[in-house]
């Protein structure tokens, strides 16, 4: 997950590096964030660069050409209304254009080192399928971690999960037999593992 690509925890360069990560593999995440820092580090600079040269320096993310533009709108709206600051506030950031609930939950969580929780589908899938919880949406699940689990563990569970959902508890045929919370799974949903 974008977690682990994280040396430097600037609010700026998290909030980027999320938006770049969607439907992407994490080591182009990687790399095309490296890519974009080097030649803007700040939201300054990276607001003066044209939306063809973000294009070109991301590229091959995924929808690479709309991210950049995202990019650049966020920048100026950043420049405009933030003071070139990335709001520590979930509401404001829900604001921002191309922003959710987990890229918000992640800014806050690594950027501002605050309490969140960040779902993605390996967390909503995985605490629905041990019976943790039983929601629909992980904005339900959010909702619903919030309140079983102590803030102090909001922020980690999600790169928790991210690996165990990568490695065992996989979305089709999970590693059941692998697993160390076996006995204790509902395995809710699953038709097949091994």
């Amino acid at each position: 997950m974008v977690q682990q690509s994280f040396r430097d925890r600037d609010p700026f360069k998290v909030l980027i590096s999320c938006i770049l990560s969607l439907r992407t593999q994490d080591r182009t995440t990687g790399a095309a964030s490296e890519r974009l820092f080097n030649l803007a580090p700040d939201v300054k600079t990276m607001s003066r660069l044209s939306v063809k040269t973000i294009e070109k320096t991301i590229y091959p993310v995924g929808f690479y050409k709309v991210k950049a533009g995202r990019i650049k709108e966020l920048c100026n709206v950043l420049i405009k209304e933030y003071h070139a600051k990335v709001p520590d506030d979930l509401d404001e950031l829900l604001k921002l254009k191309g922003v959710g609930r987990k890229i918000a939950n992640l800014v806050i969580t690594l950027g501002y080192q605050k309490p969140g929780i960040c779902v993605d589908t390996h967390v909503h899938r995985i605490t629905n399928r041990w019976g943790y919880v039983k929601t629909k949406t992980p904005e339900q699940t959010e909702f619903a971690l919030r309140g079983k689990l102590p803030p102090k563990y909001w922020p980690e569970i999600n790169g928790l999960l991210v690996a165990f959902g990568q490695g065992i508890c996989r979305p089709i045929s999970p590693l059941c037999s692998k697993c160390d919370i076996n006995r204790y799974c509902e395995k809710a949903g699953v038709t097949a593992h091994r």
